[in-house]
C-alpha cells in the first residue's frame, strides 16, 4: 500500500521569494485597502503549483514568529545582519496564514523556535507513517534529509525544483546530510552571521568533515591536521561547537501536528471567497488541481 505523502511547506521561504521577486521593480500590488498582496499572490502560485507537481495527501505550513529565539539567547550576533523586512511585507505575513487557514491547511510556528525547527520535529513525528517533503528555497534545511525525508529546493520561475534525497545528496556533496551540521560549524554562515572557524572555509572544511566524519572525530584528530588547520581550530574551538549548536535544527521542539489535522481537503467555495476578498485575479484555475482532493 502507498504511504500517504505529507509535505511540509516551508512558509516564509515561499512568502520572502514571492515578496522580493516583484518588489525590486516595485510591484506591490496594492489592494483597494491600501494593503500589499505581491508576496501572498506570489506564495499562493507556489504552493499550488508544488501541489499540482507533488500531489500531496497531506499539507502543513510551518513559520517563524518572531526574531528572538534560543539561538539569539546562545550568541547575540545570530542573524544580526539581517535588516528589518520592508513594510510593504509587513502585512503580509498575517494574511499569507489567513490564505493557508482558507485552504484547510495548519499553520505551525511556536515562540523562541524557527520555521525550520517545526518543520524538523514534525518531518520525525511523521515519517514512520508517511513520506515526507520539505518545500524550501533554504538549504539548511537539507540536512533533515534520510531514508522517508526529502527535500524540494525552490529554483527561479515557478515550478522548478531540484529534489534531493539522501542518496542525490551524498552523490553531489560527499557528504550525508546530517553532516551539513559539521561543516558549518567549520566554515560558519555568513547569511546568519556565525562564523565557525575563522580561516576555514568550505572547501577545507568539506575535506575534514569526509575524513573524519565530524567535528567530534576532527578534533580526536587534531594531531593528524596541518599545523595551520590546528591552530585555527584550537583558537576558535569554542566558537566551532557553538557554531555546531547553532546550525543545527532542532527536532524536538514541543509542537505537534497529526496526519489528520494535515488531510488536505480544500473547499473550493471557502478559496474563491478569500481570493474575492483580496481581490486576486487569475488564481482560480490554480484550483482546477484540486478536484480530486475537494
Amino acid at each position: 500500500m502507498k504511504k500517504p505523502l505529507f509535505m511540509m511547506v516551508d512558509g516564509m521561504a515561499l512568502l520572502f521569494r514571492s515578496f522580493y521577486a516583484t518588489a525590486v521593480a516595485g510591484q506591490f500590488m496594492i489592494n483597494s485597502k491600501d494593503i500589499p498582496t505581491n508576496g501572498v499572490y506570489g506564495f499562493i502560485k507556489h504552493f499550488f503549483t508544488a501541489v499540482n507537481k507533488f500531489h500531496p495527501t497531506h499539507v502543513a505550513v510551518c513559520w517563524d514568529m518572531g526574531s528572538k529565539t534560543f539561538r539569539t539567547e546562545l550568541f547575540e550576533g545570530y542573524k544580526a545582519n539581517r535588516s528589518e523586512p520592508p513594510v510593504e511585507l509587513l502585512p503580509q505575513f498575517d494574511l499569507a496564514k489567513e490564505i493557508v487557514e482558507a485552504f484547510n491547511v495548519p499553520n505551525i510556528g511556536l515562540e523562541g523556535f524557527e520555521a525550520d525547527d517545526c518543520i524538523g520535529t514534525l518531518a520525525i513525528q511523521s515519517c514512520q507513517d508517511a513520506d515526507v517533503l520539505i518545500l524550501t528555497g533554504d538549504q539548511d534545511i537539507l540536512q533533515l534529509i534520510d531514508e522517508n525525508i526529502s527535500v524540494a529546493l525552490l529554483k527561479k520561475g515557478f515550478g522548478n525544483y531540484h529534489v534531493y534525497t539522501k542518496e542525490l545528496f551524498f552523490e553531489e556533496k560527499g557528504i550525508y546530510p546530517q553532516q551539513m551540521i559539521d561543516l558549518k560549524a567549520l566554515m560558519g554562515d555568513s547569511s546568519d552571521n556565525y562564523p565557525g572557524v575563522r580561516g576555514i572555509g568550505e572547501k577545507t572544511a568539506l575535506k575534514l568533515v569526509q575524513q573524519f566524519q565530524n567535528v567530534e572525530g576532527i578534533v580526536s584528530n587534531l594531531k593528524n591536521l596541518s599545523k595551520a588547520q590546528r591552530t585555527k581550530i584550537e583558537q576558535d574551538l569554542e566558537m566551532m561547537y557553538l557554531s555546531r549548536q547553532l546550525a543545527e535544527i532542532k527536532c524536538d521542539a514541543p509542537v505537534s501536528c497529526s496526519l489528520n489535522d494535515a488531510l488536505f481537503q480544500i473547499d473550493r467555495q471557502k478559496v474563491i471567497e478569500k481570493f474575492k476578498e483580496l481581490e486576486f485575479r487569475g488564481l482560480h484555475r490554480y484550483l482546477e488541481i484540486e478536484k480530486e482532493y475537494a
